[in-house]
């Protein structure tokens, strides 16, 4: 009877052991179980957060396609500009250099312009030296042939040619050649001084050279 008492106190002991063992391994399936419960949820957060950075990975995908289109646009625009801005440079460059040869033209231009209407004022102050040389030459000659005129109505009239009239006579003769020579002369001159403006006239060719030199030609008698 004690052994079977002893027998079932050992039952006991082992059954309470066992009772202890199996309420431990309860409790390490409890923990083992909220430990999946709680990788499930992070799983299923990982998976949300994946499809969710798989998402905006289509997204910033999508706008870096777009991004680079109009890169890619920007780039082409900016080449067509430069190449715009390069064809204007050059237009500036030739219209610069076009307004630069005009102007050296415009300044030649004044410089002739300049040396004709001197050349035209000489022209002119010499025209109305020789106009007034000539007028002078035209009276002195009207008054030697008046005075060769007298001598021959004297030298008619005279019964006899004395030395000292056909001296006068020969004198009067001579000075009349003389002023005929200078007559001559002005004529020559007056024909220079028309070469010399028929030659301004074709080197200045400008309206206001052409109206001077009218002017000029023709000068009003005071």
């Amino acid at each position: 009877m004690e052994a079977i008492k002893k027998k079932i106190a050992a039952l006991k002991m082992e059954m309470d052991a066992a009772n202890e063992k199996v309420e431990l391994n309860e409790n390490k399936a409890k923990q083992e179980n909220m430990r999946a419960d709680k990788l499930n949820d992070d799983l299923r957060d990982l998976q949300k957060r994946l499809v969710q950075l798989e998402r905006d990975y289509g997204i910033t995908k999508t706008q870096l396609e777009q991004s680079t289109a109009d890169l890619e646009q920007c780039e082409k625009s900016w080449s067509r500009a430069e190449q715009d801005r390069t064809s204007l440079t050059k237009k500036v460059q030739e219209i610069e250099a076009s307004l630069t040869k005009k102007e050296e033209l415009r300044l030649t231009a004044q410089t002739k312009l300049a040396r004709a209407t001197e050349l035209a004022d000489d022209a002119q102050r010499m025209c109305k030296v020789l106009e007034d040389r000539s007028r002078l030459d035209e009276e002195r000659t009207q008054k030697l042939m008046a005075e060769l005129k007298d001598a021959r109505l004297i030298a008619e009239d005279a019964d006899a040619k004395s030395d000292e009239i056909s001296r006068k006579l020969q004198f009067v003769e001579e000075e009349l050649e003389a002023a005929e020579e200078r007559v001559k002369t002005s004529e020559a001159l007056r024909g220079v001084f028309v070469s010399i403006e028929k030659s301004l006239n074709e080197k200045t060719n400008c309206s206001s050279c052409r109206t001077l030199l009218s002017r000029w030609r023709y000068p009003r008698r005071r």
